[in-house]
């Protein structure tokens, strides 16, 4: 019963942070530390492989390594190693489709040809068509608005914004 126990935390927690992420890239990325990510949506703004944005890696690491170790010594806490587990899944699952599948960083696999895999790419190609801090719309990775399941051309028009 512990090892399901240990399991649901794991994936509640991967699923919790698709939503953590969503709040962090909205009023965290696109607010407070816009400087930092700024060069994500500016490439000329880049400088060399690494980015300033790379640094949230770190950020999103420190809960993650709290985590594992007040689950691993201090006594009562050990759910605490699960949700770490979790949070470094979803920080696996993030670095894979976000800067290796979408961004093609490290040219590791091509682009699928499935719904849901062309379904983040619109989503995150319209999110970058903004390139400031203001305007963007889907902030999320692995949840996508149903519209980007439609091709361009089938996307309506909302609140008298045309998606290109």
């Amino acid at each position: 019963m512990q090892i399901f126990i240990n399991v649901m935390i794991v994936l509640t927690t991967v699923l919790a942070m698709e939503f953590v992420a969503w709040f962090a890239h909205k009023y965290i990325m696109h607010g407070l530390l816009w400087n930092w990510h700024e060069d994500h949506h500016k490439p000329d703004l880049k400088d060399g492989f690494f980015e300033k944005n790379d640094r949230f890696f770190f950020v999103f690491a420190v809960p993650s390594a709290f985590c594992y170790l007040s689950g691993t010594f201090w006594d009562g806490f050990g759910f605490f190693l699960y949700i770490g587990i979790g949070i470094s899944i979803y920080g696996l699952i993030y670095f894979l489709i976000h800067d290796v599948y979408i961004h093609q960083r490290f040219s590791w696999f091509k682009h699928l040809d499935n719904k849901y895999s062309k379904a983040i790419l619109r989503a995150h190609g319209n999110h970058h068509a903004i390139q400031t801090k203001y305007g963007c719309e889907s902030f999320g990775l692995l949840i996508v608005n149903p519209k980007y399941f439609k091709k361009r051309s089938e996307w309506k028009v909302e609140n008298n914004k045309i998606y290109k």
